[in-house]
């Protein structure tokens, strides 16, 4: 017998099956394929279109095609026996036969055109048996499913429907079947991405039928038995999966039909169910046979254009890149792998919330999950975000936050060691608080990874997620068999999710983070003999000067912000508070400047010295009355401390400090007040017996500070108090020449006056 030869498609044409009947159901199945034309009408067509489980390519079985024989899978076979009627011809659409799956060009216009091809037929029969291959697997592991189910062997997923479909008549169902609903629900067509773009591409046509062997039930009863029944409310694998094919099938009834306007265009064709972001955090876990239809499956049912045509002349690397990019709008940096279904982005973000609780809202049959978040303070105390059930379920603890660039606006991420995984890649736009359209910053560096095989931890042997995250494109060090790069990304990583969770105010995670960090950077710095500047090395990167500048660790940082609890938990886990950075300040020089009252009192009772000078000989106090904060100042006085706002000075000077006293650049306070344009304070510090005319080590007198930086009645004062306008600094320069130098011309002409 010759095998079928395929002719070439016209443009905007289908091939169509006719499954020609036979009495005998042993016979060999007969059919014949027809070109039809279908854009030119938007009316439904008298064709069935068949969903089922592809199977293993091995053991296929042959029909014969207008005389010719075409092999197809046994599950494909076994499904064309059970539809074949008696006396009547049968007419189907079906990808393996109808599309020349041979031909590269015709599959990606025809995937294109799918969409349209579902939602043009009459009814959709959804084949629910599993291939041969996975039913005998199942007769080795009972437990994961029911009997095997090949050709004309009877299964018992029969009684499975007929139960459900007495749920949807509000029959009583006896207990005993709960078992075999649950196999019917895990078998191989709803583990796999295809059949969901068949469900959601016929949302438009008139009936959906649901069959198992010989036995069959209306989509809409299907899916009201199991709203009545609910058996996966328990089961977590199946909790994420149902639900949104139910929402699919039962509200394929109620959408509108596609008028003429809607298929002038096939290519554009869509049924514009959701945006592409929601329909890939539904399906995104979904099985399919050619990784490529995990995307391609979904174009037709978005209501946006993504841009993206389905070319199975393209690799998973280049399709996942772009489907990111558009997702998020070309993140700062993205690494994608060929045969690997994860991508790893680094992206800025601005956290929004995060869940305080998740549920399932028990009166929707889409499984929609409500986050209650609580934000930050200084915004709206709590915000409630509600979500569509997607493949991934969102719990307690995960992050609501804005992707910068992003398409759609919220991204939720869930915290891991060292990075965060992408929850959900789109959120509700309609629903988000005021407040975030006026969010034009993004503080936060995220390192994502946004895994598509959930299995993926177990299947990889111990692989996990660090790979990728290794394999990312992170510099190397030329250095023969050193590692000093890779431990300062780590670092940089744990840091990064340390300032998120710190952010949160997640205190007791974040510092442990913070620890890691410094843990990690300790080994690179090693590594690096200490002396970044080691031969052989690699120039420190960006993301390593955080832990350079200023000797910036997690004490210092909680200093600086005032996280009272992170410093609490620090001191619990031994933190040095008389610890320097590479300028000689302490983190209580840091907390006094920044005028953070409590963090001041708390660091002297942990024992921080008070007196403690830095590289430029200033102690905290010093910082402190720079600052002008005044209680800040009294603290430390009080405290034992041995400069500015008026109230500050004269605090100080009733205690006894000198006026006179200098600083490393042979600073006084005269000259740092009049620097900074304080008048009250540079009339107090003049009353208490300072110098108008006392240099600092370039030869400055006040004065000439106070001309430098252009501030008149500060220089008027001066003036009046006998300071001269002909002295000269170091460089030979006087008052009048650094004001006109800097362009103050009030100040030059006062400066003239008093010559």
């Amino acid at each position: 017998m010759a095998s079928y030869t395929y002719t070439s498609l016209p443009t905007g044409s289908v091939r169509l099956l006719r499954l020609l009947p036979n009495s005998d159901r042993n016979s060999r199945i007969e059919c014949q394929l027809i070109t039809f034309s279908m854009f030119d009408s938007g009316s439904t067509h008298p064709y069935e279109a068949l969903s089922y489980v592809w199977g293993s390519e091995d053991k296929k079985q042959p029909i014969y095609v207008d005389g010719g024989e075409l092999y197809v899978t046994a599950n494909l076979h076994a499904a064309l026996s059970h539809l074949r009627h008696c006396f009547v011809e049968r007419v189907l659409w079906v990808d393996a036969i109808c599309i020349n799956q041979h031909v590269k060009d015709e599959k990606g216009r025809q995937v294109q055109s799918m969409a349209k091809i579902y939602a043009k037929a009459s009814r959709v029969i959804v084949w629910l048996v599993d291939p041969p291959e996975k039913a005998a697997l199942k007769r080795v592991a009972p437990d994961q499913g029911d009997p095997a189910v090949d050709g004309d062997q009877a299964d018992n997923g029969d009684q499975a429907l007929e139960s459900i479909r007495a749920a949807a008549e509000e029959q009583h169902v006896d207990s005993k079947m709960d078992q075999a609903i649950l196999t019917l629900l895990r078998r191989e067509w709803f583990q796999r991405i295809w059949f969901i773009q068949v469900l959601q591409e016929v949302a438009a046509a008139r009936h959906i039928l649901i069959k198992s062997g010989s036995t069959e039930i209306d989509g809409y009863a299907f899916c009201r038995g199991l709203s009545v029944l609910k058996p996966f409310e328990t089961h977590p694998d199946l909790q994420a999966l149902i639900p949104p094919i139910a929402y699919l099938i039962k509200g394929a009834v109620f959408r509108r039909r596609h008028d003429k306007d809607d298929t002038s265009r096939p290519a554009k064709f869509s049924l514009k169910i959701c945006p592409l972001g929601e329909l890939v955090d539904m399906y995104h876990t979904r099985k399919a046979t050619n990784p490529l239809d995990k995307v391609y499956a979904l174009l037709g049912m978005s209501s946006d254009d993504p841009g993206i045509k389905a070319d199975y002349n393209s690799s998973w690397k280049d399709l996942f890149r772009e489907l990111v990019n558009f997702s998020l709008s070309n993140p700062v940096s993205i690494r994608t792998w060929d045969a690997k279904e994860v991508p790893v982005m680094e992206a800025n973000g601005n956290v929004l919330a995060e869940v305080s609780s998740a549920r399932e809202d028990a009166t929707r049959d889409d499984g929609e999950h409500t986050a209650p978040g609580h934000s930050d303070a200084k915004r709206e105390p709590s915000s409630r975000f509600a979500f569509p059930a997607s493949a991934k379920v969102i719990k307690k603890g995960d992050i609501v936050c804005l992707l910068e660039g992003a398409s759609r606006p919220t991204t939720i991420i869930r915290p891991c060691d060292g990075f965060s995984t992408i929850i959900r890649i789109a959120g509700p736009v309609d629903r988000l608080p005021k407040w975030s359209d006026l969010i034009t910053t993004f503080p936060t560096d995220l390192l994502l990874v946004w895994d598509w095989d959930e299995c993926r931890r177990k299947s990889q042997g111990g692989e996990g997620y660090e790979y990728f995250i290794s394999s990312r494109g992170v510099p190397q060090c030329p250095s023969p068999e050193c590692r000093c790069q890779d431990h300062l990304d780590k670092a940089a990583r744990w840091w990064n999710l340390g300032m998120l969770l710190n952010g949160m105010k997640r205190f007791k995670e974040a510092v442990k983070t913070f620890q890691k960090a410094i843990e990690v950077y300790g080994a690179a710095a090693a590594l690096r003999s200490v002396d970044n500047t080691s031969p052989g090395h690699v120039p420190w990167r960006e993301v390593d000067k955080k832990y350079t500048e200023h000797g910036q660790m997690p004490l210092w940082w909680a200093v600086e912000e005032g996280h009272e609890v992170a410093i609490e938990l620090l001191a619990e886990n031994g933190a040095d508070f008389d610890a320097k950075d590479k300028t000689g300040r302490t983190p209580l020089s840091w907390a006094a400047e920044k005028g953070h009252e409590a963090v001041v009192r708390l660091l002297v009772e942990k024992g921080a010295s008070v007196e403690t000078k830095d590289d430029w000989r200033r102690t905290p106090l010093s910082w402190a009355a720079e600052r002008g904060h005044e209680a800040v100042v009294r603290l430390l006085i009080e405290k034992g401390a041995s400069r500015g706002h008026e109230a500050v000075v004269r605090l100080l000077i009733e205690k006894g400090a000198s006026v006179e006293t200098k600083d490393k650049s042979g600073g006084t306070p005269l000259s740092w007040a009049a620097e900074r344009g304080h008048e009250a304070v540079v009339r107090l510090l003049i009353e208490k017996g300072a110098s108008v005319e006392t240099k600092d080590e370039s030869g400055w007198t006040p004065l000439s500070g106070a001309a430098e930086r252009g501030h008149e009645a500060v220089v008027r004062l001066l003036i009046e108090k006998g300071a001269s306008v002909k002295t000269k600094d170091e460089s030979g320069r006087t008052p009048l020449s650094w004001a006109a130098k800097r362009g103050h011309e009030a100040v030059v002409r006062l400066l003239k006056r008093a010559i």
